[in-house]
């Protein structure tokens, strides 16, 4: 199977492309990477217009939809650009409607986050009690992006419910950030002692199975963007590298290398954007097409960060060389929001393999 993009997306990936090497080539986000400055590239994307895409335009998107969410997603991956508060954001979303304008929350630094990892990654409990003046209590550890966020928190109610509520980071909320060896991404744990919130009007049960399946989708092509660009510099290194008086290209196993990343990369885009339009258009297969593509591409997108390491030899450990920047993408998109294990565990549950 190959999926085609339709002209409209093809020329938004193009352009987006284009803009990305403008904005962000290699030695700027490095910059921003050893600062620790995701802030600066945040407020770009927002003021240009580019992170409203794939968000409807009632809460101050572009309009579109996970397709384009999963083409934004993969450009970022390849220029390793800071997206924690964007991929946090746009998976919080579809719970606040109308109640906060992305573009105006992201450019004044205070993006969406969603603290529940219990039901991204089952197993996991509740973490989150709602008290019956309306303040959230209870903690949440490695919530992407949780350091500036404004929270979508899934609390549980004294009658034993569960409800989606809008929490300000401004009170009652404590955040202490975790260093990632992925620098492009933070994660933070979350403490709320008493911190006031607002309900939202959502379903929580049909907005946690939504959620986890776009998450699963958007860290594939995260995954696939590292991929893609490994695959790039694989080939460009082995064509300049000599051994023997040789480019090392030449050698079969690097060619056999190289074409097994290539199978990899082309067959990781057709299966992540058949299951963004899938989950986008919500059939009844649409939950395990996205647990299929989260454990099938982000295990494929460790295997190529693998290899591409390899046939880089002694340079590829090197920080000097950029190649480090989408292996380490490539190794936390393998357990973001859960491991493969996890997403094939979900996957077997959800087909009927026995009578």
């Amino acid at each position: 199977m190959q999926w085609q993009l339709s002209e409209e997306q093809d020329a938004y990936r193009k352009t987006f492309r284009a803009w990305l090497a403008d904005v962000a080539p290699s030695e700027v986000v490095r910059g921003w990477l050893d600062r620790g400055d995701a802030a600066t590239f945040i407020t770009r994307l927002v003021h240009d217009g580019w992170a409203g895409v794939g968000v409807p335009e009632t809460v101050g998107g572009q309009g579109g939809g996970l397709v384009e969410l999963a083409l934004t997603a993969e450009l970022l991956a390849g220029a390793s650009a800071p997206s924690a508060a964007w991929l946090a954001t746009v998976l919080a979303v579809p719970a606040v409607g109308s109640r906060v304008d992305v573009g105006v929350a992201t450019f004044a630094g205070e993006h969406l986050a969603l603290l529940s990892p219990a039901d991204l990654v089952p197993g996991d409990g509740d973490r989150l009690l709602l008290d019956g003046k309306g303040r959230v209590h209870g903690a949440v550890p490695r919530v992407l992006a949780g350091d500036a966020a404004r929270f979508v928190a899934v609390a549980g109610t004294p009658d034993g419910g569960r409800e989606l509520r809008l929490v300000s980071a401004r009170e009652g909320v404590r955040t202490t950030a975790r260093r990632l060896l992925d620098r492009s991404r933070s994660v933070a744990d979350v403490v709320l002692e008493g911190a006031p919130s607002e309900p939202l009007d959502a379903d929580v049960s049909h907005f946690l199975k939504t959620c986890a399946a776009r998450a699963a989708v958007l860290v594939a092509a995260d995954s696939l963007g590292a991929m893609e660009r490994m695959l790039d510099m694989a080939v460009t290194y082995s064509k300049q590298r000599k051994q023997f008086g040789v480019p090392i290209g030449s050698f079969q196993a690097v060619k056999h290398a190289a074409a097994s990343i290539l199978v990899d990369v082309e067959a990781a885009r057709s299966v992540v954007y058949f299951a963004a339009a899938s989950v986008e258009g919500g059939g009844p297969m649409s939950a395990l097409h996205a647990a299929a593509v989260k454990a099938q591409v982000t295990a494929a997108g460790t295997r190529t960060a693998d290899a591409a390491l390899t046939l880089h030899g002694a340079i590829g450990y090197t920080w000097e060389h950029d190649l480090h920047l989408f292996y380490k993408r490539a190794k936390l998109d393998e357990h973001l929001f859960g491991a493969p294990k996890t997403w094939n565990e979900r996957l077997a549950d959800g087909l009927a393999l026995t009578p």
